[in-house]
């Protein structure tokens, strides 16, 4: 039980209001390859302005990871052309220039299946991602569909052995 002096009223709660960053727009991003190595797992995680996609290629430190990540109207497969149905409001194509295999032995490192679900990400909660499909290894990249909720802001960061995607949850300031 709350008591007040009289004539006192209580103390308003304090609301926060987290600040978001802005800028990042939606058109493609592109990185070129200073490195090359094989992707061995891909990973995300729930932040207060946005969605993460990481996408973990040990062996290449601090160099570059080659990259492409646009918005495509439908995702098809490298190679064979085949759709891939990607659920959400709108589709990023991720590309990474990392197989998911060993190029000396063909044995695979990551273990996606072309149009199923990333292995171990499960996306239930997340504010932004509704769906993650593996679309294949072809000549070296791996393409990888982003099922988000609307076309929204995104920004791509290299981070020693990673390229990480970020996806907003909205296009304002505030969270």
């Amino acid at each position: 039980m709350l008591t007040v002096p009289a004539g006192a009223a209580p103390a308003a709660p304090t609301q926060t209001t987290t600040v978001c960053p802005t800028g990042w727009g939606s058109t493609q991003k592109t990185g070129t390859s200073a490195a090359t190595a094989s992707l061995v797992n891909i990973r995300t995680g729930r932040h207060d302005c946005f969605d993460r996609m990481v996408f973990h290629v040990p062996g290449v430190g601090s160099s570059k990871i080659g990259y492409r990540v646009a918005y495509v109207s439908r995702l098809y497969q490298d190679g064979s052309g085949n759709y891939i149905p990607v659920a959400g409001g709108a589709v990023l194509e991720v590309r990474v220039a990392a197989p998911s295999y060993d190029p000396n032995t063909g044995k695979a490192t990551y273990q996606g299946k072309a149009g199923k679900p990333l292995p171990g990400v499960n996306l239930t909660g997340y504010r932004t991602f509704k769906d993650a499909r593996f679309a294949g290894s072809f000549e070296g990249d791996t393409q990888i569909g982003l099922g988000v909720r609307a076309r929204l802001p995104f920004r791509v960061l290299q981070l020693p052995d990673r390229l990480v995607v970020d996806v907003a949850h909205t296009w304002g300031t505030a969270r």
